[in-house]
């Protein structure tokens, strides 16, 4: 079994699917609670369309047929598929602090090597605080490596710090089998899961969002803000 597998296999299905929204930037599934995913709208535009099959008829769908659609190769329906996966989590708040991923990278990366796989806003800050940090990116910016790098980089990574959309587009359990076995892992961003299944993989945190005002958070989504345009959510770690 793999992530998505284990991560499905402990939801509690006998819920409602309320609402499905897909912003530009992250898409949101309302059942037992609001969940989050990233649409990743770079990756998502290199697919050849549709890619969303039956669009404005996925509320007929079951609570585990749409998280089912986290196995999807096309990027908008794994998103879908992510988000319901994380509003129907029963997230266990007394594990988690609330607490910024950022924080918690330069806590444990000061005087380490440290690799982000993922381009997060927050990198230009932690490279005045981390001298030996370097971020691995499909979509790469300026003094970003390639993720064709990710097996020469990865290995040498005291902390190594991916974003959970790596399960999205299902590249999740190949990083993680390239780390040294004594780095610590963070697992972030607004998809991943505040799930123990992680931790059976191998992260020693995970850092992700839960929605407490779904009707703000859906609105803001609905009208394409970006991650940290969105209001009504807190971020969580868990370890």
């Amino acid at each position: 079994m793999g992530i998505i597998d284990d991560l499905i296999s402990t939801l509690e299905t006998d819920v409602k699917v309320r609402e499905i929204i897909q912003g530009l930037f992250y898409t949101a599934v309302l059942t037992r609670q609001c969940g989050l995913a990233a649409t990743l709208p770079k990756d998502s535009l290199r697919q050849e369309p549709p890619l969303v099959a039956m669009p404005g008829y996925l509320l007929n769908k079951s609570p585990i047929a749409l998280a089912q659609m986290a196995y999807s190769d096309r990027i908008p329906e794994a998103a879908i598929g992510m988000a319901t996966i994380n509003s129907l989590i029963a997230v266990d708040e007394k594990r988690c602090q609330e607490i910024n991923a950022v924080k918690l990278i330069a806590e444990k990366g000061v005087g380490k090597s440290v690799v982000i796989v993922g381009h997060f806003p927050f990198v230009s800050n932690l490279k005045n605080i981390i001298s030996d940090l370097r971020i691995i990116e499909r979509n790469p910016c300026e003094g970003d490596y390639s993720e064709d790098v990710s097996e020469s980089l990865i290995p040498q990574a005291e902390v190594l710090a991916i974003t959970g959309t790596a399960i999205t587009n299902h590249s999740m359990e190949s990083l993680l089998k390239m780390c040294n076995p004594g780095a610590y892992i963070i697992i972030l961003g607004g998809t991943t899961p505040l799930s123990t299944v992680l931790f059976d993989y191998g992260a020693n945190a995970i850092c992700g969002t839960r929605v407490i005002d779904h009707e703000l958070t859906i609105r803001c989504i609905s009208q394409g803000a970006t991650y940290r345009q969105i209001k009504g959510i807190k971020q969580l770690v868990m370890t």
